[in-house]
């Protein structure tokens, strides 16, 4: 596969506003953007590290992906993404390899980005995000 950046690091947290003293008042960072997936009941806030982006995830349902790893998990580090040429490509030689996939095709996401998951199981435990 050829991932040419880590694209961003998932953080879920309750809520972004609570979070955004520590990046920008401690970190120093800007948050440059705050958006609402409709589909996958999360409001994104990203920040820029280099070429790399944070991007925190508050649930805005009580039964999205990210309130329910909250309720099993607590906050933190909810998934790494990595860049790809192709995620549709990506993901079928993923597949061809064994993983196993939590998106069979990519489907829109944040920023515009064309996204797909691969399951924990398959990946040393870190969800996995390929996008472009």
């Amino acid at each position: 596969m050829d991932i040419t950046h880590i694209e961003h690091l998932g953080i879920a947290v309750k809520s972004i506003e609570a979070c955004l003293p520590y990046y920008e008042g401690v970190l120093g960072l800007k948050c440059y953007s705050i958006e609402v997936v409709e589909d996958q009941k999360v409001r994104t806030a990203f920040f820029k590290v280099g070429q790399t982006k944070i991007e925190l995830l508050e649930p805005t349902a009580d039964d999205s992906t990210i309130a329910r790893f909250i309720e099993k998990k607590g906050e933190g580090i909810h998934h790494i993404a990595f860049a790809v040429p192709s995620v549709r490509e990506a993901l079928e030689e993923v597949a061809d390899k064994g993983v196993q996939l939590i998106d069979k095709a990519p489907r829109p996401g944040a920023e515009g980005l064309h996204i797909a998951f691969l399951h924990p199981k398959s990946t040393c435990g870190v969800l996995t995000e390929l996008c472009m």
